[in-house]
Formats: C-alpha cells, structure tokens, sequence
C-alpha cells in the first residue's frame, strides 16, 4: 500500500509509485526521496497545484554537505514524477539535466590487504558487549562479513529483511538494486555457518523485526548509516595500522576489495574475463558491464606479482573512468 502524500498533486505522487508497482519496480529508495519531496512541497509551497518551475528549481539546489552523486540521485525521481504528470495531462516542469553540477573526481578505493582484513574482522569478532544493544557485538562481523564476501553495497546490507534471505537455498534477494531491478545474491557456504550461528540470537532478541539488522534503539528496525560508519571506524581504529596513502578506508571499500580480489583469482588463472565479467556484474548489481571492468585496472596497482603483466591483453575491457 502507498502511503499517503499530501501535497496539491500528491494523488499523482501516489498513481506515479503505484504504476512503478505495476510494472515490476519496487521503487522504493526512489519512494522515499518522493516521500521527502512531498513533505518539501507541503512545507514550502502547500498552494501550488502541480509541480511548477519554482518548485523544481527550489528542489534542485545542491545542499552544503551534499554529494553530487546524492544530489543527481535526489532529482531523479522528481524528475520522472514530472514526465508522468506531463503523460497524463497535467503540466508539470521537469528539471533539466544542466542543473545537475559536474561529478565528483573519481574515488580511489581501498584494496584492503589480507593483513588488514584479517586484523579488521578480529576486531569486530571481538567487539565488546553493550547491555544497551544486546546483540550488536554479534552483528557486526556478520555485518561486514556480507561486505566483504558478497560485494554488497553498504545499504544493502543494512536493509537485508529476513523475507529476502534463505539460509536453505543459500542467497539472498536484493530488491530494486541500482538498475531498479531485484538481483539475487549467493552466499558462500562458510557465511551461510555464520548467519545460522547469529539467526537464533537474532530471533530471540527481535523475535518481530523483519530486518536482519535490528536496532535495539528504533524497536527493531534497521540501523541508520552512522551506524555503519561508526562501527566501521571503531574496528579498524583498534588495529592500529599506519595512515595509508591515499583516501582512507571506508565501509563501501569491502565491496570494491570484494570485486578487485575476484578479477586477480580470474586473471591469475588465465581465465576469460570477456566470459566472466557478465557474471560478476550481475552479482553486484552493476547498471553497465563498465562499471565492473573498472576493476580489472586495480589488480596489478594492488598485487606485486601481477604487475608485470601485460595490460594490453585488456584495454578493450578497462574504462576510462567507474560510475559506481
């Protein structure tokens, strides 16, 4: 069921989402950013009949501490929404493509090491206990062990419910990825131990949570993002490594170590990357094939004994720059 928008047009908000759900999309971040553009209408323009040009523009002002690929993101629905109006007769602006900024510089990733994962996840293996938070200190190894063996992207995994998951079959359902389609995800067996070693806990702790990461403080829903983050700086705090070159570790870098240490398994053993790529890419959620061969550049960068290879054998493959 939809929830109720109360903006002037917030019926065709509602018909919008409704016809997304009829066609096979949960649309459910691009929902909740409607959701918050509705509250935005309602606030500041609660007259206005439909989404007028003064709307648009208002909505399309970068925030301070806004990322462009977040800003682009944040348009996008509205800008869609727009389309649909205009195609059921009611005129609407649609906010032109200009107004989007120039993309960031391109993120160099961490590769994390062995040395650094293995320190990593001893650290949240052995993360105190809170009395406040009863089993925190067993979800966050469960947490970014999904990271790391799955290539997930951090939110994913934080909104994992446990409708999605199959410990039986062993994979996971990942809904309205970044193509806005559901992708399935295999977990490895060894993860598939741990999960059934947390899933009793879990139930026992939350037995009427769907998510797969409750939060004690918001009664079993889903941890926010800071949590993610904090977590993720706590641990890696407490190995004590030397600042490394570059930009400095991230949570979203377990995905991109996922994939790196995937392609070098492929090349070392001389396999068809032209074949296996579609595969990986699929199992990531990637929108284009460009986006996974990004990757094949960072192996010899990252492993000492594959840098004398020849990267002529893969120019083809290796794209100027990542758009993850």
């Amino acid at each position: 069921m939809n929830p109720t928008f109360h903006c002037a047009f917030g019926q065709y908000i509602s018909d919008f989402i409704q016809e997304k759900h009829t066609l096979g999309f949960p649309y459910i971040e691009s929902g909740r950013i409607l959701r918050c553009f509705d509250k935005f209408c309602t606030d500041n323009f609660p007259a206005e009949p439909t989404l007028s040009a003064e709307i648009g523009n208002a909505w399309a002002v970068i925030k301070p501490t806004e990322k462009s690929v977040s800003f682009q993101n944040r348009l996008g629905p509205v800008r869609e929404l727009a389309k649909y109006m205009n195609r059921v007769g009611k005129t609407a602006y649609v906010i032109p493509p200009e107004l989007s900024p120039k993309t960031d510089p391109p993120y160099q990733p961490h590769i994390f090491t062995e040395e650094e994962l293995k320190a990593f996840f001893h650290e949240a293996d052995s993360y105190p206990v809170n009395p406040r938070s009863r089993i925190r200190h067993l979800q966050i190894p469960v947490y970014f062990r999904l990271l790391f063996c799955c290539g997930l992207r951090p939110q994913e995994a934080r909104l994992i419910k446990l409708e999605n998951l199959s410990l039986r079959a062993k994979n996971l359902i990942i809904p309205e990825s970044k193509g806005h389609r559901d992708r399935m995800v295999v977990i490895p067996e060894e993860l598939v131990g741990i999960l059934e070693k947390y899933y009793p806990f879990l139930k026992n702790e939350f037995p009427q949570s769907e998510y797969l990461f409750p939060c004690q403080r918001f009664g079993g829903a889903a941890y926010t993002a800071s949590w993610v983050r904090k977590s993720f700086h706590e641990c890696w705090g407490n190995c004590h490594f030397e600042l490394v070159a570059g930009n400095s570790p991230r949570p979203y870098d377990f995905r991109h170590t996922f994939a790196t240490y995937r392609i070098y398994k492929w090349m070392k053993q001389g396999a068809d990357l032209r074949s296996m790529l579609p595969y990986l890419s699929a199992y990531m959620g990637h929108s284009c094939i460009s986006h996974t061969a990004y990757y094949i550049h960072l192996v010899p960068e990252f492993f000492s004994e594959m840098s004398g290879m020849d990267m002529n054998l893969y120019a083809s493959l290796i794209p100027e720059v990542a758009h993850e």
